[in-house]
């Protein structure tokens, strides 16, 4: 959340901040990997966040550059890393790799990341890059110095405040309330209930990030409506236990999934056809700090109500199929 807060404003490069990223990554697997004490682990988690947010707001207003259609590839391509993060390291884990083992493996996607920047993909041209410059050089002057970069940043909040919010009850799911969730005699025991449920997650993000050129959905409120019915189903699931099949679960999960990627994409999408070209490299990497609010805060109350909801007696699944 604070290394997105600053990105707007940083001077440096996309260079620089693509070589940061990388290196933070690899720091942050690292570390977790050879982790011989917890803060150790701890400290890899925060240094592999930090990576994430300069990339993602260096990437996403990097994307400005290019042609519209790639915010919609940018975010697939979001998807993917989330299902395939998740899936291989849940399939990994199955093949009896340690926890640290599969780390250490990891460590091939900051090098994906190096080669794919710096080797496959294609620079934007210069030459179109002034031509929207020279068109629209009016929308240039307010954004000029720090204190009119802030004032446009307020202007956002309309982006931003729905887009937090699904993050703020998909995240609170994820980090609050699925590794509560669990079906016995099935299966999958409890730590692959809950890998295979964030790969179900994953799964559904990734569907509905990759639709947005075939299918637009612009009423995102309505999603943070329906991402706090997930919310409620799963809170009264984990204290209740009243789902009688595992794959109904999953299914909702696959759903939670489409509305977190599809209110991302959407939101994203609707800014490249809205805001004039000049400002969307600073709006895009102002907005992507909504997420970032949400997810933090969920963190942070997700944490209290987890030891409330595990100090309460645990109810018996009265039907299960």
């Amino acid at each position: 959340m604070f290394v997105k807060m600053i990105m707007p404003f940083v001077p440096f490069r996309v260079h620089f901040l693509v070589a940061l990223a990388v290196i933070f990554s690899a720091a942050g697997f690292l570390l977790v990997a050879m982790a011989y004490f917890e803060w150790m682990a701890i400290l890899g988690v925060v240094i592999t966040s930090a990576s994430c947010g300069i990339g993602e707001a260096t990437f996403l207003g990097y994307s400005s550059k290019f042609n519209k259609n790639v915010v919609s590839t940018w975010s697939s391509g979001g998807g993917a890393a989330g299902v395939i993060g998740s899936l291989s390291y849940a399939a990994l884990t199955e093949f009896k790799f340690s926890p640290s083992e599969s780390m250490l493996v990891m460590l091939i996607f900051p090098f994906i990341e190096a080669i794919s920047f710096w080797v496959l993909l294609r620079k934007p041209q210069r030459a179109a890059a002034s031509a929207i410059t020279g068109a629209l050089i009016e929308d240039q002057k307010p954004l000029i110095g720090f204190a009119q970069k802030f004032a446009y940043a307020r202007t956002l909040v309309e982006y931003m405040m729905p887009l937090g919010l699904v993050f703020f009850f998909e995240y609170f799911i994820n980090q609050g309330l699925f590794e509560l969730v669990l079906f016995k005699n099935i299966f999958l025991d409890k730590s692959s209930q809950y890998r295979w449920l964030n790969v179900a997650y994953r799964i559904g993000e990734f569907v509905a990030r990759s639709s947005v050129n075939l299918f637009q959905f612009p009423k995102i409120w309505l999603m943070v409506v329906f991402q706090f019915m997930n919310l409620v189903y799963f809170f009264t699931e984990v204290t209740f236990n009243y789902t009688p099949s595992v794959w109904i679960t999953f299914t909702i999960v696959v759903w939670e999934g489409l509305l977190g990627g599809g209110a991302y994409v959407n939101t994203f999408y609707r800014m490249s056809h809205e805001i004039p070209p000049v400002r969307l490299q600073f709006a895009m990497s102002t907005v992507v700090q909504a997420d970032a609010y949400g997810i933090a805060l969920a963190g942070f109350l997700a944490i209290p109500v987890h030891n409330a909801i595990c100090s309460l007696p645990v109810a018996e699944r009265a039907i299960e199929w």
